[in-house]
């Protein structure tokens, strides 16, 4: 299958750091409500799109996963000179920082850039300091007087890149994690009936804790749960072969484990037998830090659920340069598909 470029640049480029999730949250919302039965709106802002299936006499609910948000900043500071101090919401890389354009969302949206102390006036000692991200500033163009019109303490900043195409692969910010966006809401446009009824949660607040796929689960109380996000492919110079983690090109990825999830033995052996059945390529992924959605829907439940995850893998990951290889999305969706579509034919007792 091809990937529409179009919807997942359109995805990726919109804005919605952790808490400020409304623009993506919007689009999110206009394209899956042809698509379900129902589209629920929490208090939490998590987007529940229902699918019902026309079988499941036992009544039962999958959960599927993906979060909205992306990685960003806060203004916490806006000095006399009119530049502005931050806050992060979600894990960066402070060196990561240096030179990026970013776009801080007030009255209007203002594009700022991250700047540091040259390093033509650094100490010998500052040059071979890893940097900080105390150590950084935004800088609008504009005197304080100008920036207050406009920016106010507790306004949210993303990053400002465009997705392009390279070779395969797809780049951009914020691969982690709309594309696996892209990948919930093509199963939603594409499943022809799941087994049983289908929750795809778009959810909120995961670089900052999980907090929106926890307070989804608890609501919908899921008996299965499968959740979508990156991972890492650091199949890049330098990387010893058990660092790799997963390689681009190479399939998607069938959660093992993370630092905050074992993904239940049963989800595992039935995705890779379903993408075995399907001729569906994949890889396998365990992940020794870090933790996605899966850890929220696997226990948030009232009696938890059997859960496990289809990670996406993706190079450079929490930079704004992310990159995803185009089979690899594909192929999340066929899996994503075939998961739903014949859950109910696998043997959960054992």
């Amino acid at each position: 299958m091809n990937v529409d470029v179009a919807l997942l640049k359109q995805i990726c480029e919109i804005a919605g750091a952790p808490g400020f999730e409304k623009r993506v949250r919007d689009l999110i919302v206009g394209i899956v409500t042809p698509l379900s039965d129902e589209v629920i709106i929490d208090n939490m802002g998590n987007v529940i799109a229902v699918k019902k299936s026309k079988k499941n006499p036992d009544n039962k609910k999958i959960m599927v996963a993906a979060h909205i948000d992306e990685i960003g900043f806060i203004v916490t500071h806006i000095d006399d000179n009119g530049f502005v101090r931050f806050h992060t919401l979600g894990g960066f890389d402070p060196k990561t920082l240096t030179a990026q354009r970013v776009i801080v969302h007030g009255k209007k949206d203002l594009v700022g850039v991250m700047g540091s102390k040259p390093i033509h006036v650094m100490s010998p000692e500052e040059k071979t300091k890893l940097p900080k991200t105390t150590d950084f500033f935004i800088d609008l163009g504009m005197n304080k007087e100008e920036v207050e019109k406009y920016i106010t303490i507790g306004d949210p900043i993303t990053r400002d890149r465009e997705l392009i195409e390279m070779g395969d692969c797809v780049n951009c910010k914020s691969i982690d994690n709309r594309v696996a966006v892209y990948i919930l809401i093509e199963t939603l446009r594409t499943i022809k009936d799941p087994a049983y009824d289908l929750h795809a949660v778009f959810t909120v607040q995961e670089e900052v804790g999980i907090r929106g796929a926890n307070v989804a689960a608890h609501g919908i109380n899921p008996d299965f749960g499968i959740a979508l996000d990156t991972t890492i492919a650091f199949d890049v110079p330098g990387a010893q072969p058990h660092e790799k983690v997963t390689e681009l090109g190479k399939g998607t990825a069938i959660k093992i484990m993370d630092a905050m999830t074992i993904c239940d033995y049963r989800m595992v052996d039935f995705m890779k037998k379903t993408a075995d059945q399907f001729q569906i390529k994949w890889q396998p992924e365990i992940l020794t830090a870090g933790g996605t959605d899966t850890a929220g829907v696997q226990r948030m439940g009232k009696q938890g659920a059997i859960a496990g995850a289809i990670s996406i893998p993706t190079r450079h990951l929490h930079q704004v340069i992310e990159m995803a290889h185009k089979e690899d999305i594909a192929n999340s969706v066929l899996l994503l598909n075939a998961c739903l579509e014949s859950i109910d034919q696998y043997d959960w007792k054992h």
